[in-house]
């Protein structure tokens, strides 16, 4: 079992700046890829960026440019530094964590989710 805590979050301004937190813990575990998914009133949840243990990162186009996420030495927390903020962006931002578990095949983990809130 992976554990995930989230942190950050809150009210922005327009053009304002937030950051978002996600430590992982647990038991022996191999995490593969890490990401920050939101979701908006009415609206499915989108993935927005991604980091693979490799390093390989992926982003939205809405957030490109603006967002930056970026993973700790130890590999166990991943960051969402959030620029530039747009009401668009008020959104619950989940943590996922893609790990394996000892000998368990691959599973996404999710955290409990944080609030963003953009408004002036």
């Amino acid at each position: 079992q992976v554990h995930l805590v989230e942190s950050g979050g809150g009210l922005g301004q327009p053009g304002g700046s937030l950051k978002l937190s996600c430590a992982a813990s647990g038991n022996v575990f191999i995490i593969h890829a890490m990401a920050w998914y939101r979701q908006g009133p009415g609206k499915q949840r989108d993935l927005v960026a991604s980091i693979t243990s490799t390093g390989t990162i992926n982003y939205a186009d809405s957030v490109k440019g603006r967002f930056t996420i970026s993973m700790d030495n130890a590999g166990n927390t991943v960051n969402l530094q959030l620029n530039s903020l747009k009401p668009d962006d008020t959104a619950v931002y989940y943590c996922n964590v893609r790990a394996a578990v000892g000998l368990l095949p691959v599973y996404d983990y999710w955290g409990q989710g944080t609030q963003v809130t953009v408004s002036s």
